[in-house]
């Protein structure tokens, strides 16, 4: 039956195995314009556009991806704009395109239809009154030093109310729908419900599930991993649940980084520490497709978002066929890129409790400071009484051994007493001894551990200036 899409205004149909991505499939059909740099997200120079819908005051909209960690089945439904197809239907250049060679935006032009194509969507964002940075920070050029790309972002006008495109703005963008695809030594299924997913797990024992594929998709191309059967929980409503009230914040396991980060702010949460580490997790068009759930699920022990929320004391809502169950995420990660997960079983969800301890922090120990693997991160979280007594310590780390870990140890030693010098000096003494930290290219094991120390003090004089200054 193959994958039934609209590309650059014409519907299409195109068919392939589950592992390969939109932007192979593009240039096997001779549309070159979007390039492959780096094959794994790195450099949004593969970058197209998808329209897609969601609540909020966004709607629809335009949403730049990285095709090269996009697979060909996932955009059944959808519809697709390449750098081939955003000039406008006379012919002439599109603003973007113009605004472009006006500021003299391109140089090599490996770079460029990845930087048209994110500026595409950022014309038509919805609300769009100036010109937001992090809309081309997926995107990298080694050419121009980026002024006259930003020139030409700024340069911008708003969208005509009559621009075609904008019309199709206007109306809500199709739901998913259930699909299967890929070819009988590759599958790839999208199901609708929670039953449909169970049903094929247990008819595909092998199958491997897939929620951004942004981890996932970066096997396939690079160590040509390949999967009898991959399950997409993209269309699951079920995991796409986001509600925050006063004594809960729930986060769907399949929504994007970019919907949690616009939910949060829309809903003025204060939770500083997802504030503080969304920035920080890679660049926007990883964001755009890469979720929570796949996040923890890969269980990588220098992921971003664990420490965060191990800080945070987050549970995580597991469901199956045999029903389900809420686990700690302290007890989630058992060994190396290992979880708790049982066979057929999957995140349905993360609960934060509310409220959440006043002072919070994350820190990343990276080379750069963006779109960057951390070498250390850590997560603190702590709420003090009148007394200025500690009555909640949340610490939450990364790449300091197999699996992100708490540290409880630490978290003991304050507890109950004053957040002063005696207290830091005890907190470093457990410090000393957490975590199995290893050495490779990113840091010693010395290294690794000496920084869990020096991100505590960081953590202590910082807080207590803010404690201090609240008084």
């Amino acid at each position: 039956m193959g994958v039934r899409f609209v590309l650059n205004g014409r519907a299409v149909t195109a068919d392939g195995p589950a592992h390969l991505t939109v932007l192979q499939w593009l240039r096997s059909q001779g549309l070159c314009g979007t390039k492959e740099g780096c094959a794994e997200g790195e450099c949004g120079a593969c970058a197209v556009a998808v329209l897609k819908s969601e609540p909020g005051e966004l709607g629809s909209h335009f949403e730049s991806l990285n095709s090269c960690l996009l697979p060909l089945a996932a955009i059944e439904g959808r519809e697709v704009t390449t750098v081939e197809g955003i000039a406008e239907t006379d012919g002439s250049l599109h603003p973007v395109q113009a605004a472009m060679v006006a500021a003299g935006g391109s140089q090599c032009g490996y770079c460029t239809p990845g930087f048209v194509v994110s500026l595409f969507c950022e014309y038509y964002r919805p609300g769009r009154a100036e010109f937001d940075p992090e809309s081309i920070s997926g995107n990298l050029c080694r050419c121009t030093g980026y002024r006259p790309i930003a020139d030409a972002a700024r340069a911008l006008p708003a969208p005509p109310y009559a621009d075609p495109r904008l019309v199709r703005l206007r109306t809500r963008a199709a739901e998913l729908s259930a699909c299967e695809g890929g070819t009988p030594a590759e599958r790839f299924f999208r199901p609708t419900t929670l039953g449909e997913t169970f049903a094929l797990l247990a008819a595909h024992p092998d199958a491997q599930l897939i929620a951004g594929g942004t981890d996932l998709m970066v096997y396939a191309n690079q160590r040509y991993k390949r999967f009898p059967a991959l399950v997409s929980v993209e269309a699951l409503s079920e995991l796409q649940q986001l509600t925050l009230d006063d004594h809960e914040l729930v986060l769907g396991s399949a929504l994007s980084l970019s919907r949690i980060e616009r939910a949060l702010h829309e809903a003025n949460a204060r939770l500083p520490l997802l504030e503080r580490v969304l920035p920080l997790f890679s660049s926007r068009l990883i964001r755009n497709r890469a979720t929570l759930g796949g996040n923890l699920g890969t269980a990588s022990p220098i992921g971003d978002f664990a420490p965060a929320l191990l800080a945070l004391g987050a549970e995580l809502e597991l469901v199956s066929e045999r029903g389900a169950r809420r686990l700690p995420l302290s007890e989630f990660f058992v060994a190396y890129r290992r979880t708790a997960l049982a066979p057929g079983e999957l995140i349905r969800a993360l609960h934060i409790a509310r409220p959440t301890p006043t002072f919070q922090r994350f820190y990343k120990v990276s080379k750069r400071v963006f779109d960057d693997i951390s070498t250390v991160a850590a997560g603190f979280a702590l709420a003090l009484d009148a007394a200025g007594n500690v009555t909640r310590f949340g610490v939450g780390l990364g790449g300091v051994a197999a699996t992100p870990l708490s540290a409880p140890a630490i978290e003991r030693v304050a507890l109950g007493r004053p957040w002063n010098e005696a207290t830091l000096a005890l907190m470093l003494a457990e410090a000393a001894r957490v975590g199995t930290p290893q050495s490779d290219l990113r840091g010693s094991a010395e290294y690794r551990r000496a920084m869990v120390g020096k991100l505590i003090e960081k953590f202590f004089y910082e807080t207590r200036l803010q404690a201090e200054a609240a008084e």
